[in-house]
């Protein structure tokens, strides 16, 4: 097939343009930044081009639009809605123009809320900050374009917290601090996060190809999932140490000290590894269902706690 990856020059989508390769397809990175690894499959344009963007899905079979803004601290925070939302309606637009009827899109379980239980892809959205809004707002967009044609194929897979080798987001954030020896837990560390590994969510991606035509939502997270207390036991067993400090501190101090780095930030202009919505991500039980994908038969490549030892082995000793 020919495929063009949207964002393919981050994280998911090298590991993702890699394993289609593999299978033999051809491929195009559509990406702000050129690829370190693929830089000669790599056409550096931004998704809110848009007829750059429709010159580029010319002869293409399948889309997989993995582009977004997505960090914590975007500033301004209207550029969610430019990136995420506007580069989807660029990406129907592009679809439409070049008759391309395969589309797979990675959301997020963020339209979900915090302590939301234990969502399935039937349970309510509300997403609580702007990310998760401006996500599922893309999401509704590529249902309308799903809709209205029923030869289209649309997939949109809402992942958990990604980790992997060379990824340097939140649980690499998390695993440096406790190899700094920094690290103080807010909370009793009880409360559970679903995560998965970057090599089986890929290979998730990968299996999708072969979708029949109409709509489908799956959510994507490694079972079974951990407590923060089991995911820092998990860290000292693989390097071999006893942890420095066992500190814990109440919520509401911890969420306190949040704020006054949010304050901070906008006084400086800076950004900082805390903030008070990291502080609530941290303490909320932030779970998913996966049923559906295990429904369907896809077996992981790794377990969870293997892809984390393997990231921790490969970063930290």
């Amino acid at each position: 097939m020919n495929i063009i990856v949207t964002g393919g020059s981050g994280f998911i989508g090298t590991n993702l343009v890699t394993d289609l390769l593999k299978e033999g397809h051809k491929v195009t990175i559509y990406d702000k930044q050129k690829s370190d690894m693929y830089p000669g499959l790599c056409i550096v344009a931004d998704v809110r081009d848009k007829e750059k963007l429709t010159r580029s899905l010319r002869g293409v079979d399948v889309v997989y639009h993995l582009a977004a803004e997505h960090r914590d601290d975007v500033q301004p925070t209207s550029l969610y809605y430019d990136v995420n939302v506007g580069g989807a309606e660029n990406i129907v637009y592009a679809l439409e123009k070049n008759d391309v009827n395969r589309l797979i899109f990675t959301s997020t379980v963020a339209v979900y809320g915090l302590n939301s239980g234990e969502p399935s892809e039937n349970s309510p959205v509300k997403p609580f900050n702007d990310y998760g809004k401006s996500k599922y707002k893309a999401e509704t967009i590529f249902n309308t374009w799903a809709d209205f044609d029923n030869t289209n194929c649309l997939v949109t897979v809402r992942p958990t917290v990604i980790f992997g080798e060379k990824n340097r987001g939140n649980v690499y954030n998390l695993l440096n601090q406790l190899a700094s020896g920094k690290f103080i837990t807010v909370g009793k560390g009880i409360n559970r996060k679903s995560m998965a590994y970057v090599l089986n969510l890929t290979r998730f991606l990968t299996t999708l190809l072969k979708s029949e035509l109409g709509q489908f939502v799956y959510n994507y997270a490694d079972k079974p999932d951990l407590c923060m207390n089991e995911l820092i036991k998990i860290f000292h067993n693989t390097i071999g140490k006893n942890p420095i400090n066992n500190f814990h501190i109440p919520y509401v101090l911890g969420l306190i000290g949040g704020y006054g780095y949010d304050i901070l930030a906008k006084i400086t202009g800076k950004t900082y590894p805390i903030s008070s919505i990291r502080i609530k991500k941290f303490c909320a039980d932030t779970v998913v269902s996966a049923e559906k994908v295990k429904d369907i038969g896809f077996i992981a490549p790794y377990l969870l706690t293997d892809g984390l030892k393997r990231m921790i082995s490969s970063e930290f000793l």
